[in-house]
């Protein structure tokens, strides 16, 4: 997203949030892929956000004008009120804001039809590693998700004609996950809100594209991981049980993503007073607990062998030799997921009764 620009050189390389809905049933007039029926349990409107006051609400839409012409030039069909798709698109996006809603107005959808034979050829190379990810996976999807990405209007064409990119290795992450693509999902658009930037029109623009998740992983902050850190895993998430970041690896970015819709709007010009659920109070969701007391845990249960090799990592970890992901993949290989988890689960109902 674009607070978080140029982190591995791609273009509006942004950090987002994700959660577990599927994504809802739009159209695809280039390409077929079978997935899940729209299942989407998770409600979250962030009824709690804060707004800065400092751009009055917008009560009513402004025609774009010639401000959206680009798009249609670089090969976008514009979808018009009434229009089914359009309305769908709409009615999702601006009710997931929560108290944003009243504030934004979307001004012009539209379309990508993969028209020139370089999008037909990316359309086409998406279904073969979606049918691929599917049958590594032997599930009976290749969890295609669709997702929200901040990017500014000069980067829509580049996307479109080029794909994403980027050259080069971030000289700090800044806590972020490694070097890849960040994505909102489909039904959290709030960070993708915040991170894309005005143009000169005032206007902001969202890509809505489908991602091929696969087999998620667990990725901590601060990493400089670029691809999964195994052939088990396919793209990777901020927390397995709720995730907020979908992260589609630069090794990845231009097979597991298909640009589908822009989305551009008019949003109030400081969003910096958004807020979730204040950070102290909310519990960890993602399979979490101190390491000393996981290795007490471990340590009633392995081989005093292999306890004291975790602990030579953690060691390894605390004195700046090898990275917490590293430290992370160790342990695991250790102590095999089964146990963590069960492990790590026993804690949450301990500590938090969930």
């Amino acid at each position: 997203m674009a607070d978080h620009a140029d982190q591995c050189r791609s273009p509006t390389v942004h950090a987002a949030i994700p959660d577990d809905a599927v994504a809802p049933e739009y159209n695809h007039p280039a390409i077929d892929l079978n997935r899940p029926e729209q299942n989407d349990p998770m409600d979250d409107r962030d009824s709690d956000s804060s707004l800065s006051d400092c751009e009055s609400v917008v009560s009513s839409e402004q025609p774009p004008g010639a401000a959206l012409s680009p798009f249609v030039e670089c090969g976008l069909t514009e979808l018009h009120e009434g229009d089914r798709v359009h309305g769908l698109i709409k009615e999702r996006f601006v009710s997931r804001l929560g108290a944003l809603a009243a504030q934004v107005a979307v001004v012009g959808i539209h379309q990508n039809r993969y028209a020139s034979v370089a999008a037909k050829a990316r359309a086409q190379a998406f279904q073969v590693y979606s049918e691929a990810v599917q049958k590594k996976g032997g599930g009976d999807t290749a969890n295609v998700r669709y997702a929200w990405y901040a990017t500014s209007k000069e980067e829509v064409s580049k996307i479109l004609s080029y794909g994403f990119g980027y050259s080069g290795k971030p000289e700090s992450n800044n806590g972020l996950y490694g070097c890849g693509v960040y994505f909102s999902p489909d039904s959290h658009p709030l960070e993708s809100v915040k991170s894309a930037p005005r143009d000169e029109d005032g206007l902001r623009h969202l890509l809505l594209c489908r991602v091929i998740l696969g087999k998620p992983e667990l990725v901590s902050p601060g990493t400089e991981q670029s691809h999964p850190s195994s052939e088990q895993y396919d793209s990777g998430v901020d927390d397995l049980s709720s995730p907020r970041r979908y992260i589609v690896w630069s090794t990845h970015m231009n097979t597991h993503v298909l640009p589908e819709y822009v989305v551009s709007f008019r949003a109030p010009c400081c969003l910096r007073g958004l807020s979730r659920t204040p950070e102290k109070s909310r519990k960890p969701t993602s399979p979490w607990m101190p390491f000393p007391t996981l290795i007490s845990e471990l340590s009633k249960i392995l081989r005093p062998s292999d306890v004291s090799l975790i602990s030579k990592y953690y060691k390894d970890h605390k004195g700046g030799k090898i990275s917490r992901h590293v430290l992370i993949q160790k342990v695991r290989q250790i102590a095999g997921d089964g146990l963590l988890t069960r492990i790590i689960k026993s804690f949450r109902i301990k500590q938090f009764g969930a």
